[in-house]
């Protein structure tokens, strides 16, 4: 079997790693045990932690054991990497409903069987606990704090002055890695590359008081070609939870990403061999569809099941053919008329000043009229009818009244 860093990079997930050739080393010949943390700032997942779980299950079908660490009791605290703001606090019990929530999603992505199955972890199990004095004095020791002033997670918050209480993050962090290391064996903690000071803490911290080797290994960003981060729509978060974002939103998404980042996507978000990918993506013009259409429906398949993948993908060419009886369909509330609190009751959009803007642009019809002014109403016919509402060529949606 190949070794998974080899995987991992022709994929493009790798970015950073510490001490890289005895990692290679001893992945090639040891079963790893690695963890990722996942802060549960909120009750679902959204697309950029998409990318870690595809590199964890990589990993893992390759014989290593992941630990899923939801961070219960660090999101107490609130992570300052790349924030200019400090996060909102939240309430234990907030912290708790969400880490049920997303427990619920990660049981998707790996298998939590067999020699190798997956550990569902949450840090709030040694975190909420722990006595401060002892803590300080045992791990807070072995930090400097001008070393930490230095590190890439704090730069941002200094311009507008980082809380002491964001400044414990790392330390917490770090421990996380050092209990794991010391009740599981586990060796390696990965992340997204906006973690890589806190990942190096944590390997440090390891070496200093285990006297043991660990590792750090970071994956890339889910960014377009452009630079800018991926899963941002107009109506919000891209959401793994299906509530948040419907599978057919979902797979929208997917299918309209630029053409430049198909490939890329097709190599981190899906199982695909990469022989296949090579092909899909071979032509610049467009048959590039084809391979928008297979990036589509495989990620709705991996994150929502086949079966809804199969729905969004026949609910999307009923809606670019403008087969109303089987594009997606929603409810509004009787008396509502207004174009813009439609807009924004579909999902379409997330408020109604984005509404507005569509409006302005003249990319809003209501089934072959445009909406014309931000005063724009559905008719009574229209209403009592049904009505398919347009946005630009790409999105359509059946709409009733309840």
């Amino acid at each position: 079997m190949a070794n998974v860093m080899d995987t991992l990079r022709e994929r493009g997930f790798l970015k950073q790693i510490v001490f890289e050739e005895d990692l290679y080393k001893l992945l090639d010949t040891e079963k790893v045990c690695f963890y990722i943390g996942f802060d549960p700032t909120a009750d679902s997942l959204h697309v950029g932690h998409y990318l870690a779980m595809m590199a964890m299950a990589h990993m893992q079908r390759a014989g290593h054991r992941p630990i899923v660490l939801i961070g219960g009791g660090t999101a107490m605290i609130g992570d300052p990497s790349g924030r200019t703001d400090m996060r909102s606090m939240m309430t234990k019990e907030t912290v708790m409903a969400n880490c049920e929530a997303i427990k619920k999603q990660m049981q998707r992505f790996f298998t939590f069987d067999g020699e190798n199955g997956a550990l569902m972890l949450n840090n709030a199990d040694w975190l909420w606990d722990l006595n401060y004095i002892e803590f300080i004095r045992d791990i807070g020791s072995l930090f400097s704090v001008n070393k930490m002033l230095t590190a890439e997670c704090f730069k941002t918050r200094m311009e507008k002055g980082l809380s002491f209480l964001e400044f414990n993050y790392m330390l917490m962090q770090s421990y996380d890695f050092l209990v794991l290391f010391q009740k599981y064996g586990c060796v390696l903690e990965c992340g997204g590359d906006d973690q890589w000071s806190n990942m190096l803490a944590g390997a440090d911290l390891i070496r200093r008081k285990e006297r043991k080797d660990a590792y750090a290994m970071t994956f890339q960003l889910l960014t377009t070609s452009e630079g800018k981060k991926m899963g941002k729509t107009q109506a919000g978060a891209l959401w793994l939870d299906r509530n948040k974002t419907s599978p057919y939103d979902f797979y929208q998404y997917w299918r309209n990403v630029e053409d430049a980042d198909v490939e890329k996507c097709l190599k981190l978000l899906t199982f695909l061999p990469l022989e296949e990918i090579e092909e899909l993506c071979r032509y610049k013009d467009a048959r590039i569809n084809a391979a928008k259409a297979k990036l589509a429906y495989e990620v709705t398949k991996i994150v929502h099941g086949e079966e809804d993948a199969i729905a969004a993908e026949k609910q999307a060419k009923a809606a670019f053919s403008g087969d109303a009886e089987n594009m997606p369909q929603a409810e509004i509330p009787s008396g509502m008329n207004s174009v813009a609190d439609i807009l924004v009751a579909v999902g379409i959009v997330s408020s109604k000043s984005d509404a507005k803007r569509l409006i302005k642009d003249n990319a809003v019809t209501i089934n072959e009229r445009k909406a014309q002014g931000f005063d724009a109403v559905v008719t009574e016919e229209e209403l009592k009818e049904g009505f398919v509402i347009h946005k630009g060529k790409k999105v359509h949606i059946k709409v009733t009244v309840k």
